[in-house]
């Protein structure tokens, strides 16, 4: 069957059993059958979850054969998909039939699958697009480090390291790649952040905002287009000014922001009022934080102020996203980490800074605002 016809409805019935927010992307959807968890014992429960690893790795095989562009003009037949994407017909209809089961796809007939807003999200190009996120985090030099997370919880370092004897940066210069998908992923992953971020914080009366670390600028573009009295200095390594350069020039904003190349540990350019970090700090230790937040200080007009856009730990058992990407960046990573708000405020007190509020955005993270002291 080389086609099919598409339903008027993309509705699923299912449970959700981890729900992280409201963010339709963001959760685990189980079939509406005799194993929801309203009926479910515990072990029933539990198996489903141990079975996110599988699941993880056909949302990264969907992800890297292209299945969801494949139906963007609407919905074919299993056969037909296999030929487009080479691959082996039988085996791919059982990796769609199980993703159906979670609302990622719809078989809206026998043997035919279109697409679900859960979907959509693994197409490329499109806004809200995951595709090079689920594509880095089940690839193998990426994926196979997790089952060493023994090592790490035993010796508090690196699992990735360990596996591949160099961290994951230079593993990234070293194989390009990899490299681009991981650049292109991060970027999909902070612009949601970042236009939240511009959307959900006044900047009334601020003359200069500095973006420390914000790559070709989506943030503060975002901020100088909705605030026309504020001036702007796009700050971040110098292999990356080039295009971050044009990126501001395309967006008509060369004569409001100054892009400025340099490395955020020795000195940040002086003179701004507000000094933004999206999505940067949780990178790093709280030594190396402070660090960068003393150049902050050191570089602020008085009574400045400094912003960091983050995933804000919440306290207690309830399910949120950055409690499992905490447990990313501690296998995969060398020294980053999520925070709590008694985190950050004892990293702001570290720095020079009083942390003053915490302001929720229609993104996962928030804005971690504080003042200079």
């Amino acid at each position: 069957m080389a086609s099919c016809k598409f339903p008027g409805s993309l509705g699923f019935q299912s449970h959700t059993i981890f729900s992280i927010d409201s963010d339709v992307m963001m959760s685990t959807n189980l079939p509406s059958d005799k194993s929801s968890t309203t009926e479910s014992s515990p072990s029933m429960v539990m198996l489903q979850m141990i079975g996110g690893t599988w699941l993880s790795q056909l949302i990264y095989a969907a992800a890297k054969l292209g299945i969801a562009d494949l139906l963007k003009d609407g919905p074919k037949s299993s056969e037909k998909l296999a030929i487009s994407s080479g691959t082996h017909a039988s085996s791919l209809y059982r990796a769609l039939r199980a993703l159906s089961s979670y609302g990622i796809f719809k078989e809206v007939e026998p043997n035919c699958f279109g697409l679900t807003p859960l979907a959509e999200t693994l197409q490329s190009g499109v806004p809200g697009s995951i595709r090079n996120m689920a594509i880095t985090c089940g690839d193998e030099y990426y994926y196979y480090p997790f089952g060493k997370i023994l090592y790490t919880l035993q010796t508090g370092k690196s699992a990735f390291h360990h596996f591949h004897g160099i961290g994951i940066f230079e593993y990234l210069m070293q194989h390009s790649d990899s490299g681009k998908c991981f650049d292109e992923a991060m970027t999909d992953y902070v612009s949601q952040m970042h236009i939240s971020f511009a959307a959900a914080y006044d900047f009334s009366g601020v003359k200069k905002v500095v973006d420390v670390g914000g790559g070709h600028g989506t943030l503060i573009k975002s901020i100088l287009k909705a605030n026309p009295a504020v001036t702007g200095i796009l700050f971040d390594r110098p292999s990356v000014i080039e295009g971050s350069s044009k990126s501001i020039e395309a967006a008509g904003l060369a004569e409001r922001c100054e892009v400025v190349g340099g490395d955020f540990f020795e000195s940040l350019p002086s003179g701004g009022d507000v000094y933004i970090l999206s999505s940067i700090i949780h990178g790093w230790n709280n030594e190396d934080s402070a660090r960068i937040l003393r150049n902050c200080h050191r570089a602020m007009v008085n009574n400045g102020r400094l912003l960091l856009g983050e995933l804000v730990i919440p306290t207690g058992n309830e399910p949120f996203f950055g409690k499992i990407h905490d447990i990313n960046l501690m296998i995969a990573g060398d020294s980053g980490q999520e925070r709590t708000e008694n985190d950050f405020r004892k990293l702001y007190d570290m720095s020079g800074f009083k942390l003053t509020r915490i302001i929720p955005t229609q993104s996962l993270g928030s804005i971690v605002e504080g003042v200079r002291v």
